[in-house]
């Protein structure tokens, strides 16, 4: 039932910058944790970042000082502001969500958004 749809990806010049959306609906509300994550061909998916109903966040070593997680409560929406982005981000995105942070640290979801695809190159 839980819906997400993510955007904001593109094609951006390393050291250049990105913002994503993620709009999560379904059968909660005001979600307690939402997070993000990456992916490439033949890889993991990679967690990102996460952050909780009350702001509290967690990020990957990745992503520490570059990007910024946050969220509209009252829209159920994340964002993603990616800086100083590096040829190695690029992957497809994607979020999820769900009222057990647990589930976003062990990324175990019964469903994913299409994801959004990054890609940094000059």
């Amino acid at each position: 039932q839980l819906h997400l749809v993510e955007s904001g990806g593109g094609l951006v010049q390393p050291g250049g910058s990105l913002r994503l959306s993620c709009a999560a609906s379904g059968p909660y509300f005001n979600i307690y944790a939402m997070g993000w994550y990456r992916q490439v061909p033949d890889k993991a998916r990679e967690l990102v970042a996460t952050i909780t109903k009350d702001g509290n966040t967690n990020y990957a070593d990745s992503a520490k000082g570059r990007f910024t997680i946050s969220r509209d409560n009252a829209k159920n929406t994340a964002y993603l502001q990616m800086n100083n982005l590096k040829p190695e981000d690029t992957a497809v995105y994607y979020c999820n969500a769900s009222p057990i942070l647990k589930d976003l640290l062990d990324g175990y979801f019964g469903s994913w958004g299409p994801g959004t695809q990054v890609t940094v190159s000059s």
